[in-house]
């Protein structure tokens, strides 16, 4: 398709969107990056690379739609056990990343939060991570989340244990822990749970990807492999959250 008609209907799409209620906050599991490239006759990281370019895609499709949080599963600690030669592509296009959108991100007033255990990180990703985060810290307009090394299950065990330690030492009676106090203690307290999550490739499972956090979330599968999801996509999905009704369980009468 043409460049001059994709623009079209890409702008046909965010205008309709903009007709709705936009999600505050947005969260993605990006799947399909190897597939994409094996379809190609590329080497995996090649998938990678491109997926990049669709992480670009979706902050653009955010800044222009409002949506003030967007968290991405970047990186899984399920994925440690592929190939180290990937993984090693991995962590070096996590630096290429870092290096060159920091100021692009920085003007478009978009802050990077990292969370997971970064300690298994390459230390140039871990540094890169770090100094994004660092460079970006000011920003007010679009809270970036890219869940590294990261699992729900160790996120939840994590803040089982800071709980546990805080009662020990005095600090918190057993009484004090609900749902509020124990939300504290997860990589995501301050931020709004998520609205939607989408996961990109066809697979309908969250992946130990925020199991806590969309407890309410509207649920989105897409066929579309993660390199092939543009903004074009993006704004589909968000017109499909629109014509959802969202209820949390009450019934009106």
């Amino acid at each position: 398709m043409p460049d001059t008609e994709q623009t079209k209907i890409r702008e046909r799409l965010l205008a309709e969107t903009l007709q709705g209620e936009v999600p505050t906050h947005v969260a993605i599991i990006m799947d399909g990056n190897g597939r994409w490239a094996e379809a190609r006759g590329l080497p995996r990281w090649e998938g990678h690379r491109e997926g990049a370019k669709a992480v670009r895609e979706a902050v653009i499709a955010c800044l222009e739609l409002g949506v003030r949080h967007l968290t991405l599963y970047a990186f899984s600690n399920e994925n440690w056990l592929r190939p180290s030669s990937e993984i090693s592509a991995l962590m070096d296009l996590l630096v290429e990343y870092a290096n060159s959108e920091e100021s692009e991100l920085r003007e478009r007033g978009v802050r990077v939060n990292v969370f997971g255990d970064l300690e298994r990180l390459s230390p140039e990703a871990r540094e890169a991570v770090k100094r994004l985060g660092a460079a970006t810290g000011s920003g007010s307009v679009l809270s970036l989340n890219l869940a590294l090394s990261y699992g729900s299950r160790s996120e939840i065990a994590r803040a089982a244990r800071r709980l546990v330690a805080a009662a020990l030492a005095g600090r918190l009676k057993p009484e004090e822990v609900d749902a509020e106090r124990f939300e504290q203690e997860l990589y995501t307290a301050g931020s709004p749970d998520p609205d939607l999550l989408v996961r990109t490739s066809g697979e309908q499972r969250l992946s130990n990807f925020l199991l806590w956090q969309v407890a309410y979330a509207e649920l989105l599968v897409t066929p579309v492999l993660w390199p092939d999801f543009d903004r074009a996509h993006f704004f589909e999905a968000i017109l499909d959250y629109q014509r959802r009704e969202r209820r949390y369980g009450r019934v009106e009468v």
